[in-house]
């Protein structure tokens, strides 16, 4: 019973961007009303969804988008 309440972790790493664009990657998160490490995670989360698409497919759409 307990394993089927145990919910995947989400997981921390740490990066080093140049100056400039940490700057402008602050500035765009300020934009949206964000913190800069959740537009981070964000970011890393799309590209790595479109580099290996088979392994995250496009979630099904819902009949009122179009």
């Amino acid at each position: 019973m307990l394993s089927t309440m145990i919910r995947p972790m989400s997981k921390r790493t740490t990066i080093v961007l140049p100056d400039q664009v940490f700057q402008d990657l602050e500035r765009w998160a300020d934009e949206e009303g964000r913190p800069t490490a959740n537009l981070a995670a964000f970011l890393v989360e799309i590209s790595v969804r479109a580099k290996y698409p088979e392994k995250y497919p496009a979630p099904a759409k819902h009949p009122s988008d179009k």
